[in-house]
């Protein structure tokens, strides 16, 4: 059975990124694509209150499960579109582990700080301020496939340009170029 395809979108909170995804389901039309978000995975744990130490923990195994969920419905030949926010290094260095990077058409989803701490102030629902604290660490790795910038151009508009460039993702891709980059050898299972 042949891998899934993985269009991971990676920008900081409040960026498109779930408007993108959203778009992209309604107008892919060459297979069965699945939508896995990041903020879907936290959704699902406990509302307990947590001390930070707990919390933190929580949070590093909650994000580790996204992950190997990504990975696991793409080797059982699922085609998904995953919404993350990769403002930790070893975020993305995990997902380099896992994913097979020719499946993977990565893009970087980028929007301006002003505009973004608009979205947050309109949104309510993140702390002030997140999308600052996330900015510069979300694309410090560099390398994409393909970005976009919801500033300039509508999710509908950003979704079009991804479902056209899908059939065309370079060789290498940008997580093969990625993992060459960042992992001696990237067979072996990364240590947290």
């Amino acid at each position: 059975m042949a891998s899934g395809r993985i269009i991971f979108l990676n920008g900081t909170s409040s960026s498109g990124k779930s408007s993108i995804a959203r778009e992209l389901l309604d107008i892919l039309d060459d297979g069965v694509f699945f939508h896995m978000a990041v903020d879907g995975f936290n959704a699902m744990r406990s509302k307990r209150e947590l001390g930070a130490e707990e919390l933190d923990a929580a949070l590093r195994r909650t994000r580790m499960g996204f992950h190997r969920s990504i990975a696991a419905m793409a080797e059982a030949g699922n085609d998904i579109v995953v919404d993350h926010v990769l403002s930790e290094p070893w975020r993305l260095l995990d997902c380099l582990t896992l994913l097979r990077p020719e499946d993977v058409l990565f893009v970087g989803v980028h929007c301006p700080l002003d505009e973004l701490a608009r979205r947050e102030l309109a949104r309510g629902d993140r702390p002030p301020g997140l999308a600052a604290h996330q900015y510069d660490l979300v694309h410090g790795h560099g390398d994409y496939d393909l970005e976009c910038d919801t500033s300039a151009a509508s999710p509908r508009e950003c979704a079009q340009r991804i479902k056209e460039f899908l059939p065309h993702r370079p060789s290498p891709t940008a997580f093969a170029r990625l993992r060459r980059r960042h992992l001696a050898d990237a067979r072996e299972p990364l240590t947290a």
